[in-house]
């Protein structure tokens, strides 16, 4: 079977300064990741494990190595380059939802879709909403809806430009665990049927566990 590598990883390093001297935050880490897989990264706070969804994400560079995503090198673009690629390729989902308070659930929802300057954005908007069981919610701003609501817009905004990799940060951390097991459902559910690279940093076993492969970090190394 011929692996389409969607995500890859080669020797990836990361250290910043501190009063104590150099600190090695991510150390050698090399991953492969395919079309539509899901990775867990799981591990004990401090381990690295957001600082190399950073690194995989493009939104921060590391100190060695590189990382391919869609077969583009990410060291290698500018800042505008790489943020244009993940306008193109990437979604996120924070533990902190990220909505834009003076925007409704639709509107939230269609930002990524107008800043590609797609046609068809209230539409598409509309049926991703639909899709996470919002429908009845489209004209509700951030704060007149739940935790687990405003976490299923975000998740929405993620999806609607069906994205190569999504990467999702805690996304059940504020939530209660019917709720969190609820958008873990949802997660799985998007991943499937559109086909789109999952890979979570998240400190839920049961999450972790629904995932293709679990990569564990400890002091910077992948496990």
């Amino acid at each position: 079977m011929i692996r389409n590598s969607v995500l890859k990883a080669e020797n990836l390093s990361k250290q910043v300064s501190s009063p104590e001297g150099s600190l090695t935050i991510v150390d050698d880490v090399s991953l492969d990741i395919a079309a539509g897989e899901s990775v867990a990264v799981t591990g004990p706070s401090g381990a690295g494990k957001s600082t190399l969804l950073a690194l995989l994400a493009g939104l921060d560079l590391p100190t060695r190595g590189r990382v391919l995503l869609a077969g583009e090198d990410l060291t290698k673009l500018d800042e505008d380059g790489r943020a244009r690629l993940r306008a193109q390729r990437v979604g996120f989902v924070f533990q902190s939802f990220h909505l834009l308070p003076a925007l409704t659930a639709l509107e939230n929802v269609m930002l990524p879709l107008e800043l590609a300057g797609r046609a068809d954005a209230r539409l598409t908007a509309m049926q991703t909403l639909a899709g996470v069981g919002l429908q009845g919610r489209t004209g509700h701003y951030p704060r007149q809806l739940s935790g687990g609501e405003q976490q299923r817009v975000a998740i929405a905004r993620a999806f609607v430009t069906r994205p190569a990799v999504l990467f999702a940060d805690e996304p059940t951390g504020n939530l209660d665990t019917g709720t969190g097991r609820r958008v873990g459902e949802l997660l799985f559910e998007l991943n499937a049927n559109a086909h789109t690279t999952l890979v979570l940093v998240t400190h839920d076993r049961e999450l972790a566990d629904r995932c293709a492969r679990v990569v564990r970090m400890e002091g910077g190394r992948a496990l």
